[in-house]
C-alpha cells in the first residue's frame, strides 16, 4: 500500500473509544555488533554515533505523525533498539524535550531506556536519569561467561552486575533485567544458577524468556545445539517456582514483577492500547474513526533519516479488517495471566462482543478459555497450548 494513500475499507462498528491510552516507542537502530539470535532492526555501528542527526530525524518524524491532530497524553515512553545506551544523556535529554513539546505527559508517566551492560557508563546513566528516564531495562541475558560468548554479547558477567550498580548509583529505583534460558547446551542446573544470580541482584522486574531461533538470524541459518523440549519444560517449571518464592509475580508469558512494578508500556501493548512508533524500523498501532491502523517505518537508518518528516518514512501501513481483529486482539491479551474484561474488546476495537461468539464457544468447549462471559482469560490448559488457542481466532 502507498504509505501516503487514504486507507479504504474501515472496520464495521463504531469508532474506538477515544480514551484508549497512548504510548510512544522510539527506536535506536545501532549496536556495537549484531547478536546471532537477534531479529530486531539493529545495525552494527560504523564510526561515531550520529546523535544530533538522529535526534533531529526523530523530531521530524514525530511532527509528521502528529499532523493528524493527536492530542492524547502519553502514558509511557520506551526507548529500544539496537542499543539506546550508545547515546549520551545529552542526546536522550534532547529527545525527551522534543517529545514533551509536542505531547503532554500523563501523571506518573513511565519512561524506559534499554541498556547494554557492555555500553554501561556512569555519566550516561546519570544523564538519562537527569533527562527524565525513570526506568532502565538492562540486557543481561546470562551470567555465564561461556554462554555470553556463544550469544555474541559484548559484556561479561562482572559488567552485567556493574551495570545494575551504576543504575542504582544514578538514582534508578525501577530496573528490569532481561535473562534468557534454554541456551545452547544449557542444563537445568546452569539455567537456575543464572536465574539465582539475577534474583540476588534484586531488580524490580525480570523478563525471563526462552531463546528461540528466529528467521533471518545467524542462529536460524546455523542452529546451535539447544536443550530438548523436556529439558526446557523442566527449566521453566523450576524457574517459575524460584521467581515466585523470591516475590516476583508472573503477569505475562515472560514478565515477572515485584508489587507495583509491572511494565506499564508493555501492559499497554498487551491490553491492545495505542502506541506511536518513531525511528528506523519502528512499528506503531493507532485507532481512529476508520479503525485500527498499523504502520512501520523504513528499517535502514540512512533511508529513514533521509525521509523522516515525510510520508515516505512510512514503509508500510495497513488498516485492520474486521476479520483480522479477533486474532490481532487475542494475540496480545491472551499473554496476560489475569486476562482482560470482555468489555475491553469493544472499547479497543469498536466491534461488538458478538463477533467473538463462535471462536469463544469452541475455545470453551475445548477447555482453553474460562467460562466466565465477563472475562477473556485462558485456562491453565489454554496457557500451555496458546498457539492452538490463537488459531481459533484466525
Amino acid at each position: 500500500m502507498n504509505p501516503g494513500a487514504v486507507l479504504p475499507g474501515a472496520t464495521s462498528g463504531t469508532a474506538p473509544d477515544p480514551a484508549i491510552p497512548l504510548a510512544l516507542y522510539l527506536h535506536f537502530p545501532w549496536c556495537v555488533q549484531k547478536c546471532p539470535y537477534c531479529d530486531f532492526n539493529s545495525h552494527a555501528l560504523r564510526g561515531e554515533t550520529p546523535e544530533d542527526a538522529y535526534v533531529e530525524a526523530l523530531a521530524r518524524d514525530l511532527d509528521h505523525e502528529l499532523a493528524g491532530g493527536e492530542t492524547r497524553p502519553l502514558v509511557s515512553i520506551f526507548m529500544g533498539g539496537g542499543t539506546p545506551s550508545l547515546f549520551s544523556g545529552r542526546a536522550i535529554g534532547r529527545v525527551l524535550e522534543a517529545v514533551s513539546k509536542r505531547l503532554a505527559f500523563a501523571p506518573g508517566i513511565e519512561i524506559t531506556l534499554e541498556a547494554n551492560p557492555g555500553t554501561a557508563d556512569a555519566a550516561h546513566f546519570r544523564g538519562y536519569r537527569a533527562a527524565g528516564v525513570n526506568r532502565l531495562s538492562i540486557g543481561v541475558q546470562s551470567l555465564d561467561a561461556a554462554q555470553l560468548k556463544k550469544l555474541g554479547r559484548i559484556h561479561d558477567p562482572s559488567q552485567a552486575v556493574e551495570a545494575l550498580r551504576l543504575a542504582r548509583d544514578a538514582g534508578f529505583d525501577n530496573v528490569n533485567l532481561d535473562l534468557m534460558f534454554a541456551l545452547p547446551q544449557q542444563t537445568e542446573a546452569q539455567a537456575m544458577a543464572d536465574l539465582d544470580g539475577v534474583l540476588a541482584l534484586q531488580p524490580e522486574h525480570v523478563s525471563w524468556y526462552q531463546l528461540t531461533l528466529e528467521p533471518n538470524t545467524e542462529f536460524a541459518a546455523r542452529p546451535p545445539p539447544l536443550p530438548d523440549d523436556d529439558a526446557v519444560a523442566g527449566m521453566f517449571d523450576a524457574g517459575q517456582a524460584r521467581l515466585a518464592a523470591a516475590g516476583y509475580a508472573q503477569y505475562e508469558v515472560s514478565a515477572y514483577a515485584r508489587p507495583g512494578r509491572r511494565a506499564r508500556h508493555n501492559l499497554n501493548y498487551w491490553e491492545f492500547g495505542d502506541y506511536l512508533g518513531i525511528g528506523a524500523g519502528a512499528h506503531g498501532k493507532c485507532s481512529g474513526p476508520q479503525g485500527v491502523v498499523r504502520r512501520a517505518r523504513h528499517k535502514h537508518p540512512k533511508r529513514y533519516q533521509e525521509t523522516a518528516g515525510t510520508a515516505a518514512a512510512v514503509q508500510e501501513q495497513r488498516l485492520l479488517s474486521a476479520g483480522e481483529m479477533p486474532v490481532e486482539f487475542m494475540l496480545n491479551v491472551l499473554r496476560l495471566n489475569a486476562g482482560v474484561p470482555a468489555a475491553l474488546w469493544e472499547a479497543r476495537t469498536g466491534l461488538p462482543l458478538s463477533a467473538l461468539d463462535a471462536p469463544m464457544a469452541e475455545a470453551r468447549r475445548l477447555g482453553l478459555m474460562e467460562a466466565d462471559p465477563g472475562l477473556l482469560r485462558p485456562t491453565a490448559l489454554g496457557h500451555r497450548h496458546l498457539n492452538r488457542l490463537l488459531e481459533l481466532f484466525l
